[in-house]
């Protein structure tokens, strides 16, 4: 007797839909084909203990069971539920139509000694695909039932047990559907988040910032220690617009599939900031391992990457993002597996001007020898450097800033402004792929980057007197495009080029002048 349950693998962020097939001959053996691993190869003993202790048993035959498409790895302990339930239609524990019932879910769930449910990772994705290959429900642990409900028109049971599940297919009890609340719209904010009204003086950097969140840009803050360099960077998050209820599906995807959500959460709604240290290893930062998992740049995706202390990151793992910040995606290439995941992220870092910190500072000097200073600086390639949208100097903080009383704008007001720029652009971008000027190629800045005499002519001179590149040339348009926007203004105007070429510190030789 053959009887098929489906579950789910994940490749990447997407999930495909997994046949086990189970048939159970004369014989005693146990037989797992289609390239499981490890893990799966050890479900054996947790589902045997788990069946007796719910009051049911392994036949002591032949079972084989076959995971279609053998072609494709199946990892992890999550198809515990799936062939658990196999073995039991196959065997006639759950009744005489149980074969064809059970054929109408999709299952997955790791099972505990007891018959227990325990958490997935990739419920989000599983869901999807249950919708998509039409399922009449898709059956998993309720830790993840509140995950998988915001698929809409897809039936979510969320079960603590398998004897929930079989006495579900034996007729004996319901199960509990889960229902969507409808709070997608929401917006959380965390209490007591930095706020910018709490940064003393910094008006250029902090404009800068504010630009950098209305476009989704990169931004690079070079300056001495204690310039106030990181605690701007973590204000980033609080002016960031809210996501879309599409870019929040796909965030969640990825810590879905990570295994990073929260026991219960729904949807992240709140844009993703990663601090990762500057040891972090190649494969954490871009993601990979012997089974690829997303790394911080796919975790950033729809948010922020903050590198603090830049020169101190490896240079090899720092170039290997210079691809991703084109394509917004990371392809991994394994032997036997290639996975994509995306990486759509600002990319926001900061660095000293020296190994001592202090060259070019007005206050103390500098103890580093010129070879040093070049060597410091070189640590981060020019193909790197090119890419930083915005490169602004951070300089101390002058005492009567410090001990001023007068409150600063805050984050709300500054948030603002940078919605109505994103509005501005979403408008702008309607029917494309683009959700902000960050993102545009050099086909759409011809396209939507129009400007007046003035403006093209503040910008040949830069060009010419810079020595800037190409890369450069359209990495001004794009700033230019978020000026204008936050500006209110279809056209960009000469104000607004010459805004956005004074944020490209680095390309001007006299930058470490006082």
């Amino acid at each position: 007797m053959i009887a098929k349950t489906y579950g789910g693998a994940l490749v990447g962020i997407e999930a495909l839909t997994i046949r086990v097939e189970t048939s159970i001959e004369p014989g005693v053996n146990f037989m797992l084909v289609g390239l499981p691993d490890s893990a799966v190869k050890e479900s054996h003993y947790r589902i045997a203990t788990a069946l007796a202790h719910c009051g049911y048993k392994v036949p002591v035959r032949r079972i084989v069971i076959n995971m279609a498409p053998a072609d494709l790895r199946k990892e992890g302990s999550a198809y515990d539920l799936t062939l658990a339930i196999g073995i039991l239609a196959a065997s006639g524990q759950l009744g005489i139509d149980s074969q064809l019932q059970v054929s109408r879910y999709m299952m997955m769930g790791e099972l505990s000694l007891d018959g227990r449910l325990q958490p997935i990772k990739g419920a989000l994705p599983l869901a999807l695909e249950a919708r998509r290959k039409g399922f009449d429900g898709f059956i998993l642990p309720v830790q993840n039932a509140a995950e998988a409900v915001m698929v809409e028109g897809l039936h979510v049971y969320g079960v603590e047990s398998l004897g929930q599940v079989a006495g579900f297919f034996q007729g004996k009890q319901s199960l509990e559907e889960f229902s969507f609340g409808g709070q997608v719209a929401q917006v959380d904010r965390v209490e007591e988040e930095p706020d910018f009204s709490e940064v003393k003086g910094q008006s250029f950097c902090k404009r800068a910032l504010e630009i950098t969140a209305a476009g989704g840009h990169n931004i690079l803050l070079i300056g001495p220690p204690g310039s106030g360099k990181t605690m701007l960077a973590k204000r980033l998050a609080s002016i960031l617009p809210p996501l879309t209820l599409e870019e929040s599906l796909e965030t969640t995807k990825i810590y879905s599939v990570a295994g990073k959500l929260v026991s219960n959460q729904r949807l992240i709604r709140n844009r993703p900031f990663r601090d990762p240290h500057h040891t972090i290893s190649y494969a954490a930062l871009v993601g990979g391992g012997t089974y690829p998992q997303p790394g911080e740049i796919s975790l950033a995706h729809n948010g922020v990457l903050f590198l603090d202390e830049l020169p101190e990151f490896s240079r090899s793992t720092l170039e290997v993002l210079r691809q991703p910040l084109e394509d917004r995606k990371i392809s991994i290439c394994r032997a036997k597996m290639r996975v994509e995941y995306p990486a759509g992220f600002m990319l926001v870092a900061s660095m000293n001007p020296c190994p001592c910190g202090y060259y070019n500072s007005p206050n103390v000097p500098c103890t580093c020898k010129p070879s040093a200073i070049a060597k410091y600086l070189g640590k981060i390639s020019g193909p790197l450097m090119d890419r930083m949208d915005l490169q602004v100097q951070v300089h101390p903080v002058p005492y009567q800033d410090l001990a001023s009383d007068v409150r600063a704008e805050s984050s709300l007001q500054i948030r603002e402004r940078v919605i109505r720029a994103r509005q501005r652009q979403l408008e702008r971008f309607a029917g494309t792929s683009l959700f902000c000027n960050a993102s545009m190629q050099p086909r759409h800045i011809r396209q939507y980057c129009h400007f007046e005499e003035a403006a093209e002519d503040l910008l040949k001179t830069a060009m010419s007197h810079y020595g800037l590149s190409a890369r450069t040339y359209h990495r001004i348009l794009k700033v230019a495009r978020t000026v204008a926007d936050l500006d209110d203004s279809n056209e960009i105007r000469g104000t607004h080029m010459a805004e956005a070429i004074q944020y490209r510190c680095l390309d001007k030789s006299n930058w470490d002048q006082p």
